[in-house]
């Protein structure tokens, strides 16, 4: 088996209801429905260790291409195959591409207010929520850079045809899940939206996916970034 517990690498199971649980590393008690076969439970918290970093990575980039950005951020030491790091990633890519594009934006500001939204979302939306965090990090993107609240009208709109877009991608390969997948399928949504619906062109490549051999689901030719 690769990566699945970051205690014990066995693998996760997943429950259909709430148990308490003890993180293996902070030693907070919470409920939560994931854990390995072995009962080793990590927090979300402790899961995003080292996430804080990722601002001043970003506000270094001059890159235009959410892929090139998020690709660096994926290979850094603290980010895993799976976890709600990606809810956070996807946002940061897109704000931080969308800025070097030409889009008005606070940057340093937007990625802080990205990293306090992605990380609310805990790691499983995907299989409990009907919502992958990634495709939600993307509407999220949208909601930062118009200005969108709840009170909003056009962009509160926006953020929420972003999101469709990017979670209907998702639900059209359907599971099991796979975070690098997911993002990849939610900044590509969202740089065809951002340019017909913002004006803002980012810049895009061919993705082909590296990380099929740490994965123990992969779909293989299902996917379309399989090498």
């Amino acid at each position: 088996m690769k990566e699945e517990c970051l205690i014990c690498k066995a693998p996760l199971e997943y429950l259909q209801e709430d148990i308490e649980m003890e993180c293996e590393l902070c030693h907070k008690k919470e409920k939560s429905k994931t854990r390995c076969i072995n009962g080793h439970y990590v927090c979300n918290e402790c899961h995003l260790q080292g996430i804080d970093s990722l601002v001043g990575l970003c506000m270094s980039q001059t890159s235009k291409n959410p892929v090139v950005i998020l690709n660096e951020m994926m290979a850094l030491p603290f980010c895993h195959i799976h976890g709600p790091e990606h809810h956070i990633m996807v946002g940061m890519a897109l704000l931080t591409a969308y800025k070097n594009s030409g889009g008005e934006l606070d940057l340093k500001k937007a990625l802080v207010e990205m990293n306090s939204r992605g990380s609310s979302v805990p790691g499983g939306a995907c299989g409990f929520w009907g919502a992958c965090g990634a495709g939600i990090s993307a509407g999220m993107f949208i909601s930062i850079v118009t200005g969108s609240t709840p009170l909003g009208q056009e962009n509160f709109g926006l953020s929420h045809k972003m999101t469709a877009s990017a979670l209907g991608a998702i639900g059209e390969i359907g599971g099991p899940r796979c975070c690098k997948r997911d993002s990849y399928l939610s900044i590509l949504k969202a740089v065809d939206f951002v340019k017909e619906n913002l004006g803002i062109s980012m810049e895009m490549q061919k993705i082909r996916c590296s990380y099929s051999s740490q994965n123990n689901q992969c779909i293989g030719k299902r996917c379309p970034f399989c090498r």
